[in-house]
């Protein structure tokens, strides 16, 4: 709790956590290992994307080049049916809502077994990051980023 990059959306932004939090850290660990990249390290700079985003992209895309998102180290010994099925679980855990993730009995059960999964992951608003470019403000111990302006108090 509280590592960013595995942080649910409502930890972030209003301090609520219940098990759902850990369903969407849960998720991020997923697609982390799925991919081989680490999520607070991973950015696409050509699209915007953080690891999230990455993976919806290509789920989004019909799984087209879902053998991109594959850690080269197992790329070619692994089973791409389980491993679209690892990507699919992955977002559906990383939803915005906690109400529209599962429930981690639900993963435990899906990842031990072939059935086919019910639902179908929305895109994550999270996934996407702007560009944070530090303006400092002239003669002042002030500096804005992505609209947000801090001020480093100094000792006397």
């Amino acid at each position: 709790m509280g590592t960013y990059g595995y942080m649910s959306p409502e930890y972030a932004l209003e301090g609520s956590f219940s098990s759902k939090s850990d369903v969407y850290s849960f998720g991020v660990l997923l697609l982390e290992i799925v991919t081989g990249r680490k999520n607070s390290g991973f950015y696409d700079e050509a699209q915007g994307l953080h690891l999230t985003g990455y993976a919806w992209k290509l789920w989004s895309e019909d799984m087209i080049s879902v053998a991109d998102v594959v850690d080269a180290t197992f790329r070619d010994s692994c089973n791409m049916r389980e491993v679209m099925r690892c990507v699919h679980l992955g977002l559906l855990c990383v939803q915005d809502l906690p109400s529209d993730r599962p429930e981690i009995s639900y993963i435990a059960v899906m990842l031990d077994s072939e059935n086919s999964i019910d639902f179908m992951p929305k895109q994550p608003k999270f996934a996407t990051a702007r560009s944070m470019e530090i303006t400092p403000q002239p003669s002042s111990d002030c500096f804005t980023a992505n609209d947000l302006t801090f001020t480093l108090p100094l000792g006397r």
